[in-house]
C-alpha cells in the first residue's frame, strides 16, 4: 500500500498568527465586541478613481504581461520622483509584483540562492524575510549593525525603514554605510519601503535615493506596496524597482513561474500612483488615529518606543509580550506580541492603527 508523503518545506515555523487564537477569543467576548489592532490590514475604503480604473479593465481576457504595462512603469518611476525624491529611475527598472510579500518570500529563490548563501535580517523583522531564506535552503543571520557581522560575505540584506513592526527610520547615514558595506562584498541589498509614506516624527529615505546610492542603483531593490496609503491589501499590488539587471533577472524567472500581476489590478495601479490626493487623505486618517491612540496608550501605562513612522505603535509595559496581549485581551483589544518579529521583541506588543475611527474611539475608551 503507499502513501503520501507530508511535505515541510524548509521547517517553516508556526504560522504566528495561529497562536492568537485564545486571546482574540477573550477580546472576541467583551460585550462591545472586539477592537482588532493585531494585523496591518486596510480597513477604510478603496478611493473611487482606483474602483472605477479596476471596473474600466475589467474586459481583459487576454494573458497580461508579466513586465506590466510600459504605463504602470511610467507611473511608477514618476510616483516614487514626486512623492520620494527618487531619481535616475529607468523605466525597465520596475516590476509590478503579486503583493510585497510574495515577492519578499521567494526574493532568495527568484535569486537563485541556497545553502551556501546567507540571508541577513534585522534583529526584529517582519517573519517572511526570515521565510523567504528558509524556502530557498539559506542561511539566515540577523544583525542590526555590521559590527555583528563581522568577516561575513552575505548574498542578500534585508532594510527595513520604517520598521515593521517598531516603526524605526533609519538615517541617511546608516543607509549609506550598509549599501557601501553590501557593494564591497557584492551582496544584494534589498530595501522593504512598504511604509515609506507614513512618516510621523521622522523623513524616511529610500535607498533608491541619490543621497544614500549617490545616483547608482547597482545591487539595489527597493520594495514597494500599495496596500498600505492606498488601502489596496485586497487587490495585491505592489512592485520592485532599483538595479535593472536585478529586475530584468527577476522578470524573466518570473515569466516561467507565471508570476503576473492580473491587468485589471494593473490598471488600477496606475491610476493609485498616478493621484496624490488619496494618499494624502490615507494617510491624514492614519495620523489621527495614532494621535488618539498613542495618547490613551502612554496614559494606560505603556512607554511607545521608536514608531516614528509607519502604521504600529510599539509599546511595552516592562513585562512579558504575552501577559501584555492577554492584560489587553481582557479589555477586548487584540494586538500582536513581539515575538512574533525576534527575541528582542519579548517585552512589546505592535499595535495597529488600522482599524475604523469606532473601533479606535472604543479602544481608547477602554484604555481609559
Amino acid at each position: 500500500m503507499s502513501t503520501v508523503r507530508s511535505v515541510k518545506s524548509a521547517a517553516l515555523p508556526v504560522f504566528p498568527w495561529d497562536t492568537l487564537a485564545d486571546a482574540a477569543a477573550t477580546a472576541r467576548a467583551h460585550p462591545d465586541g472586539i477592537v482588532d489592532l493585531s494585523v496591518g490590514t486596510p480597513v477604510d475604503e478603496v478611493a473611487p478613481l482606483i474602483r472605477d480604473a479596476l471596473a474600466a479593465a475589467s474586459a481583459s481576457p487576454g494573458y497580461p504581461a508579466t513586465a506590466g504595462t510600459a504605463t504602470l512603469r511610467l507611473s511608477a518611476v514618476a510616483a516614487l520622483e514626486r512623492r520620494y525624491g527618487v531619481t535616475g529611475l529607468a523605466e525597465s527598472a520596475v516590476l509590478p509584483v503579486i503583493g510585497t510579500k510574495e515577492l519578499i518570500a521567494w526574493l532568495p529563490t527568484l535569486l537563485g540562492l541556497g545553502a551556501a548563501d546567507t540571508v541577513v535580517i534585522p534583529e526584529l523583522a517582519y517573519p517572511t524575510y526570515d521565510v523567504g531564506a528558509r524556502l530557498a535552503g539559506a542561511q539566515v543571520v540577523a544583525a542590526d549593525s555590521l559590527t555583528q557581522l563581522g568577516p561575513q560575505n552575505p548574498a542578500l540584506v534585508y532594510l527595513n525603514s520604517p520598521s515593521n513592526p517598531t516603526g524605526r527610520v533609519l538615517g541617511v547615514d546608516h543607509l549609506r554605510k550598509v549599501v557601501g558595506w553590501a557593494r564591497e562584498r557584492g551582496a544584494i541589498v534589498a530595501s522593504d519601503e512598504c511604509y515609506l509614506g507614513l512618516a510621523w516624527d521622522a523623513q524616511p529615505l529610500s535607498v533608491l535615493h541619490p543621497s544614500v546610492s549617490d545616483g547608482d542603483h547597482t545591487g539595489l531593490l527597493a520594495v514597494h506596496s500599495l496596500s498600505k496609503t492606498s488601502s489596496l491589501a485586497g487587490y495585491r499590488a505592489g512592485f520592485v524597482a532599483g538595479d535593472q539587471a536585478l529586475v530584468r533577472e527577476l522578470l524573466e524567472v518570473r515569466k516561467h513561474a507565471g508570476m503576473i500581476v492580473p491587468t485589471p489590478v494593473q490598471a488600477a495601479m496606475v491610476a493609485a500612483l498616478d493621484d496624490d490626493a488619496h494618499e494624502v487623505e490615507q494617510r491624514d486618517r492614519y495620523a489621527r488615529r495614532r494621535d488618539v491612540l498613542a495618547a490613551a496608550i502612554r496614559n494606560a501605562g505603556f512607554t511607545i518606543d521608536h514608531s516614528e513612522a509607519g502604521l504600529y505603535l510599539w509599546a511595552t509595559r516592562g513585562e512579558p509580550c504575552r501577559d501584555t496581549v492577554a492584560w489587553l485581551a481582557e479589555r477586548g483589544i487584540l494586538v500582536a506580541p513581539g515575538e512574533f518579529y525576534g527575541p528582542a521583541g519579548a517585552q512589546h506588543v505592535r499595535i495597529a492603527l488600522t482599524a475604523t475611527d469606532e473601533r479606535i474611539t472604543a479602544a481608547v475608551q477602554r484604555l481609559s
